[in-house]
């Protein structure tokens, strides 16, 4: 087991650490990672970004126009305006529109993700003999969608949503131990796993509810790599509806089936959507309480979609195309296939490898536009995928900026 984090694996692999850095803002940050582009898409994937929050300075915003290019690039594309398209007057509601969608994307940039709890960080195993140990509880928490709106009345395990991400080998024995802390009995189901029946969570078919106050443990061999989830089976649709999910990650046994190896990822990303309590949601973040997906020039990373919900979301890549590898944690081998929308239904898991191979800060959400931007600009399912040029990168690196993504643990 690789027992450094995430964050720091990250930042060693590209040499950027997370150290306060006064002189950087995260705004300067990210308009300095979307050298060529036109603008920032928005809310993003809230993988990880540093365990605890930098005293980030901030300088005064840019315009709207100038939120996220380098400062040569904002002064060659802002748009001006002419007679026959003036600007819109004070008041009226194309420029409410552009006010009220600038001010969020302002919270964004502002780096609304570091003042919030993260949740889907790796959890460290106890090791007993030959047996990995997970220990869990299962809480009612107050849950923030963002930094602004009322915290909502979730359930969560250890007390985050989404839980802990349990990462093992295939062929681990594993042991969870779940307490349950609510006022309501659960259960827990290990989704994709291939389980004996009665570890597989089902209350009154394979198990009795687990009671207020009780616990339950299940015990099983990891046989099916891949990317899997956990979640409640119990009262299901208010349950995982309000954070009861989590991912379960089963590396092959071979690590030159490991995407790390196989596809050179540097990077690979676990992505859960929801889509009830709080909306619509990437990790349990609505925009613009999320962290971009930040890569470099020429890097591969991959992405793991998970569909807790109860609706079926295309996600939607700008600008580059996704290369789709696994289904349900199956690898699909010659009908592998290239897309730049990809529908996932709720339960399914699906892999995908991106090569960051055009600069720039690109759009990357769910299209069914409701779920991702409405009148008062965007929201919900919406992230964007930052590509940094070579030069960026290594300023951004002299200058001590964070790593933003959480990753999975390339040894478990």
């Amino acid at each position: 087991m690789d027992t450094s984090s995430p964050a720091s694996n990250h930042a060693a692999d590209s040499g950027v650490t997370a150290n306060d850095t006064p002189n950087l803002s995260r705004r300067g940050f990210l308009r300095a990672g979307a050298i060529a582009g036109g603008g920032i898409a928005a809310a993003t994937l809230a993988a990880c970004a540093p365990a605890s929050a930098p005293s980030w300075t901030f300088p005064p915003p840019p315009s709207p126009v100038a939120a996220l290019p380098s400062a040569s690039a904002a002064a060659s594309a802002a748009p001006s305006h002419d007679a026959s398209h003036p600007p819109a007057p004070s008041g009226s509601p194309a420029a409410d529109h552009d006010s009220n969608a600038a001010a969020v994307v302002k919270r964004f940039l502002d780096g609304e993700a570091t003042t919030l709890p993260l949740g889907n960080q790796p959890l460290q195993p106890r090791i007993e003999g030959d047996t990995k140990v997970f220990e869990l509880t299962i809480d009612e928490i107050e849950h923030r969608i963002d930094a602004l709106k009322d915290p909502v009345k979730a359930l969560g395990y250890n007390g985050v949503w989404p839980g802990p991400m349990l990462a093992v080998t295939e062929g681990d024995k594993v042991r969870a131990i779940f307490t349950n802390n609510l006022r309501e009995s659960t259960g827990v189901h290990f989704h994709g796993q291939r389980i004996p029946n009665a570890m597989d969570g089902v209350p009154h078919i394979t198990q009795e509810p687990i009671q207020p106050g009780a616990s339950f443990t299940y015990e099983f061999v990891a046989r099916t790599p891949g990317s899997h989830m956990y979640h409640s089976h119990h009262n299901a649709t208010d349950q995982v509806g309000r954070g009861l999910l989590g991912a379960f990650i089963v590396q092959p046994r071979s690590t030159a089936d490991r995407y790390d190896r196989l596809y050179g990822a540097s990077q690979d990303i676990v992505w859960i959507s929801n889509d009830t309590l709080g909306g619509f949601t990437i990790n349990g973040r609505g925009f613009p309480a999320t962290a971009p997906i930040v890569a470099q020039l020429g890097d591969t990373i991959v992405i793991r979609f998970m569909n807790e919900g109860i609706m079926m979301h295309p996600w939607h890549l700008h600008g580059m195309p996704m290369r789709v590898v696994a289904r349900d944690g199956y690898p699909l081998g010659s009908a592998a296939f290239t897309c730049d929308t990809l529908g996932v239904n709720p339960g399914e898991r699906w892999d995908v490898v991106v090569k960051c191979d055009e600069p720039g800060a690109w759009a990357f959400h769910c299209h069914i536009l409701p779920h991702a931007e409405g009148s008062d600009g965007m929201f919900g399912m919406v992230t964007a995928l930052i590509v940094q040029d070579a030069a960026a990168a290594i300023s951004l690196a002299a200058a001590g900026a964070p790593a933003f993504n959480c990753v999975i643990p390339s040894t478990v």
